[in-house]
């Protein structure tokens, strides 16, 4: 986590599982939120009870709330979309993850583990359609 305080200071999200908490916890930094994706479905596996139905984000946002935008829930409850392969992520999962961070135009993405390019792509899509253009400064909104 220190390469992501390190590197990207206007926010960070990152998936991992519950059993992992115990071992990133003592690892995150101050002013962190555990964030919950409650999986409307999971595989079910042998010897696993109850399941894991659940995976914890770990999000810092870097900046202060802004209230010209709605405000975030920190859990969301939806499906795993169409997953090709353990650990993609569906839109709907992404547009949340953006909303959380707090995601303007313009703003960069880098996905360290582009995996199927989903993310990517649902960034694309945000950036078009779905993330307010960012507030320009002007002699108003300074209060001059």
């Amino acid at each position: 986590m220190l390469r992501l305080e390190r590197e990207f200071p206007d926010g960070w999200a990152m998936s991992t599982s519950s059993p992992a908490l115990r071992m990133i916890a003592p690892a995150m930094p101050d002013g962190v939120r555990i964030a919950a994706w409650c999986k409307t479905y999971a595989n079910m596996k042998p010897g696993v009870w109850p399941c894991y139905s659940w995976e914890p984000v770990i999000l810092h946002t870097g900046q202060p709330a802004q209230r010209q935008r709605r405000t975030p829930m920190d859990h969301l409850r939806s499906g795993h979309g169409q997953a090709s392969f353990m650990g993609a992520k569906p839109p709907e999962f992404c547009y949340w993850i953006f909303d959380m961070l707090g995601a303007r135009q313009g703003d960069k993405l880098v996905d360290l583990y582009p995996g199927t390019g989903g993310v990517t792509q649902a960034w694309r899509f945000y950036q078009m359609a779905i993330a307010p253009p960012a507030i320009e400064e002007t002699e108003a909104t300074r209060g001059a």
